[in-house]
C-alpha cells in the first residue's frame, strides 16, 4: 500500500472487511462491544489490541476505517476522527494546551477558530498573539521559547492569503513549538503539509471530504504518539468523537474525491480567469492566478489554486445585487459542496469581526467568496457574468 498514489489509497486503503467479505465497506453501528468473558473486558480495558473496541466514543471499526484510509491518503501515521471540523480545531489546540501556555497565530482565519483562540483558550489561562500569516518577520518576532503552538490555515478563509509553510516551520521548529495547520483549502488531494513540515493537520472533512453537504465531521491527523497519546484520551472523554455512520459516508465521500476536487479545482481556475479585469469587479482573488501575490508559493506548495475563489463587487449594496441574481450558485455558508456556492464573509461568517479587523484582513463589505462545484464550468462563468449584468 505504501507504493500506491493517492487515488489508489483513497478506495482502498484501510478496509475492513466482516466473515461475508462485503466488495462496498460495512457500516458498524453499534455503540458498545461484547466481551467473551468478564477476563477479556478487563484486559480490554487495560489495553486493546490493535483492532478491539470498547466504546463507540473510543473508536469504532468504521470510524477507524475512515482514520486508517484518510492517514494513507494524507501521509500521517495515524489520525482521530472528530465530531465536526470546529471539533478538530478545538480538540487539536485544547488537548495540547494548558494554563500558561503561549499560542502564535495568523490572524486571516474562519471566524470559529479565531472564537476558539480569542475567547476560549485566553479565558483558561493560554496566551494568544496573532500575526500577519503571510510575513515569516511578525513570526520570527512572536515566537518564544515558551511558545507551545504556531497556528495558521494554509490557505486563509476567505481572503485566501497562502502561508509560507515550511518557513514558518522552520521559525516554530526552532524555538520548540508545535506547528497546527488548518488545511481544508490545500485539501488532502494537493496536501503536502507534513512533508513541509506541519506536525499536525487538521481538515473539517465537512467540506471537500464529503463533499455534498451531508456531515459534519473533522479530523486531525499526525504521529501516531501526538494522535493516540494526547488528542485520543482528551477526545474520548470529551466526547468530540465522529458517529460511525458519518464515517461511513466519508469512506464512501473518499473514494471519488479526487477526481471532484480536481475538477472543482480545473473549474475554479476558468472561471477566475472568465472574471479577472471585469469593470464592475474590484478584485478577483485566486492562488492559482498568476496576479495574486503568493501564487509561485502556491504552486511551490501545492501546485493548484484549489476549488474556492473570491471576488469583489465594491460595496455589499453591489454583491448582495449580485448574490440575489444568481441562478446557479447557491447563498450558503459551506464550502468543498458538489454545488456552488457563494457566501458574503463580511455579512455570514466573519460578521462578529471589528470593522478594522475586516479591513486589515481584506474583508470588504463586497467581498463574495466562491466555492466552485461540479457543474459545468462555462454554464457557471455564465451564470456569474449575467448576475454582474444586474449589478
Amino acid at each position: 500500500m505504501t507504493e500506491w498514489n493517492k487515488r489508489t489509497k483513497a478506495v482502498h486503503a484501510g478496509t475492513r472487511r466482516s466473515q461475508y467479505n462485503e466488495v462496498s465497506e460495512a457500516i458498524f453501528l453499534t455503540q458498545g462491544f461484547v466481551y467473551d468473558t468478564a477476563e477479556d473486558a478487563q484486559q480490554r480495558f487495560l489495553k486493546a489490541g490493535e483492532d478491539e473496541f470498547i466504546y463507540a466514543r473510543y473508536g469504532n471499526p468504521t470510524t477507524a476505517m475512515f482514520e486508517d484510509r484518510i492517514a494513507a491518503i494524507e501521509g500521517a501515521e495515524d489520525a482521530f476522527a472528530t465530531a465536526s471540523g470546529m471539533a478538530a480545531v478545538s480538540g487539536a489546540l485544547m488537548s495540547v494546551l494548558k494554563a500558561g501556555d503561549h499560542v502564535v497565530s495568523a490572524r486571516a482565519l474562519f471566524g470559529s477558530c479565531l472564537y476558539v483562540l480569542e475567547e476560549v483558550l485566553t479565558r483558561y489561562g493560554v496566551e494568544v498573539t496573532f500575526v500577519d500569516g503571510t510575513d515569516l518577520a511578525q513570526w520570527k518576532a512572536a515566537l518564544r521559547p515558551d511558545t507551545k503552538i504556531a497556528f495558521f490555515e494554509s490557505i486563509s478563509n476567505p481572503a485566501l492569503e497562502v502561508a509560507d509553510l515550511p518557513g514558518i516551520a522552520k521559525l516554530a521548529h526552532d524555538v520548540g513549538a508545535m506547528v497546527m495547520v488548518d488545511n481544508v483549502f490545500a485539501t488532502p488531494v494537493y496536501s503536502r503539509a507534513l512533508e513541509l513540515g506541519a506536525d499536525a493537520v487538521i481538515y473539517s472533512a465537512t467540506k471537500h471530504i464529503d463533499g455534498q453537504g451531508r456531515a459534519l465531521a473533522g479530523v486531525i491527523l499526525g504521529s501516531k504518539e501526538f494522535i493516540r497519546g494526547t488528542v485520543e484520551p482528551y477526545m474520548k472523554h470529551t466526547g468530540g468523537s465522529m458517529s460511525p455512520f458519518t464515517a461511513w459516508m466519508l469512506v464512501k465521500g473518499l473514494e471519488h474525491m479526487d477526481l471532484r476536487v480536481r475538477a472543482q479545482t480545473a473549474s475554479a481556475l476558468h472561471i477566475a480567469k472568465g472574471l479577472e479585469g471585469h469593470p464592475k469587479l474590484t478584485r478577483v482573488i485566486y492562488p492559482g492566478l498568476e496576479s495574486h501575490p503568493q501564487y509561485q508559493l502556491c504552486m511551490d506548495q501545492i501546485g493548484a489554486g484549489g476549488t474556492v475563489l473570491a471576488i469583489d463587487a465594491g460595496s455589499q449594496e453591489a454583491s448582495f445585487k449580485l448574490l440575489n441574481a444568481l441562478g446557479i450558485f447557491l447563498i450558503s455558508n459551506n464550502l468543498g459542496d458538489a454545488k456552488s456556492i457563494a457566501t458574503p464573509p463580511a455579512s455570514t461568517t466573519h460578521q462578529r469581526l471589528p470593522a478594522d479587523q475586516k479591513a486589515h484582513l481584506g474583508i470588504t463589505p463586497g467581498l463574495i467568496r466562491l466555492s466552485v462545484g461540479l457543474e459545468d464550468p462555462d454554464d457557471l462563468l455564465r451564470d456569474l457574468l449575467a448576475a454582474l449584468d444586474a449589478v
